[in-house]
This record gives C-alpha cells, structure tokens and sequence, in this order.
C-alpha cells in the first residue's frame, strides 16, 4: 500500500500500483518495480508502513480503525492502531430506560456475551464427539448389545471435561482471562498446550 503526499499531507491511498498523474505528469505503473524508495519519495509516494504494536486478536477484541500519518523528518507515512476495546465478556442485558424507549424488557439478554457463545461453541463440539458412537446407543436400545467399557468410559470423559471447560469459563473474570484460558504456550516438555485443555479423543 502507498500513500501520496501534497503540500506535507496525505492526499490520496493506493492499494495496488498502477497508473497516476501527479501534477501534470502521468506516470505508468511499472515506477512502483522500477523506482528506488527514493524517487518514489521524491514525486510523494510512500510506501506505508503497518504498525501492528497495539493490535489485538479479534476474536477477544474490537478494534480501532487504522490512522496513518506522514512524519515529513522521517520521510515515512505509517498506519497504526489506537487503543482496542475488549468484546464484552458477561451478557448484556436490557436497562430500565431500554425498556422504557422499547428496545426490550429490564433484565433480559441484549446481547450475549463472550462466555455464552464459547459455551454454546463448546456444547457443539461434544454433541459433534458424542454423535461418533451415538450409535452403540442405538443398537443397545434397539438390539440389547452391550455397550463396550471403553465407549461408556470414554463419553462419560467427555462430559467430564466438559463440565470442567464450562466451569473454568464461566469463572472467567473478564476478556483478557477467557483469552488465557484459549491460548496456547510451550511446555518445559515441548508440548503446547493451553489452560482449558481438550476434549477427549476416543482411543482405538
């Protein structure tokens, strides 16, 4: 991405070379192959540089709008981020004045939070495990057949888990701490792992 700079401002964003009048000269687009940095510079045309410091993962945060700015001793135009706002972690609910202008009744769900799409997610997923032998179940219904030890075990560990991720959300006390629970570090003994841990896989 470039940006082209008049009279010490940003004048215009270009995402994709191509062809350009600046001043009264048109200028092909093969300048952006062929120009050094500097006779790029010296007609106003900056590569952008993408300040990233203060971005934030998207999934556990809003963030803001890029501002870019031309730093004329530098000779540089960087896009940089301001500060990111955390997604709410907890349901929001209707307030009384929502509900007085109409927008739904005091004290129930607005928008859900963090927690509760993690959970429903999670809820999937064990429905999603639990469907891969819902059929030893069938057949013990329909046919009387025993259920192996080791198909019992291992859906029993899955509800387990289960209950122990939902818990360990729900005690989450805000966005930065669901994160923590979701990210992924190296061991001392090179597994990467993360504070929530996994569900279990059905062993053959």
């Amino acid at each position: 991405m470039y940006a082209i700079v008049t009279d010490g401002s940003i004048s215009k964003y270009i995402n994709h070379p191509k062809s350009l009048v600046i001043g009264d000269v048109r200028y092909p687009a093969k300048i952006f192959q062929l120009w050094s940095k500097s006779e790029l510079n010296a007609i106003g045309i900056y590569e952008v540089t993408f300040d990233d410091s203060n971005k934030k993962d998207e999934q556990w945060y809003i963030n803001t709008n890029q501002s870019f700015t031309y730093d004329a001793s530098a000779g540089t135009v960087t896009a940089t981020y301001g500060s990111a706002t955390a997604k709410a972690h907890a349901d929001t609910l209707f307030t009384a004045q929502d509900e007085t202008d109409g927008k739904g009744t005091e004290g129930e769900v607005a928008i859900r939070g963090l927690k509760y799409n993690l959970i429903q997610t999670l809820k999937q997923q064990v429905a999603g495990i639990l469907s891969n032998t819902d059929w030893y179940i069938t057949r013990n219904t329909e046919k009387s057949t025993a259920i192996p030890s080791a198909i019992s075990t291992h859906r029993d560990a899955v509800r387990t888990k289960q209950a122990e991720m939902e818990t360990a959300i729900t005690n989450a006390t805000d966005t930065p701490a669901l994160e923590t629970l979701y990210t992924y570090t190296e061991q001392d003994d090179g597994s990467v792992t993360r504070p929530l841990g996994e569900l279990p896989t059905l062993e053959i």
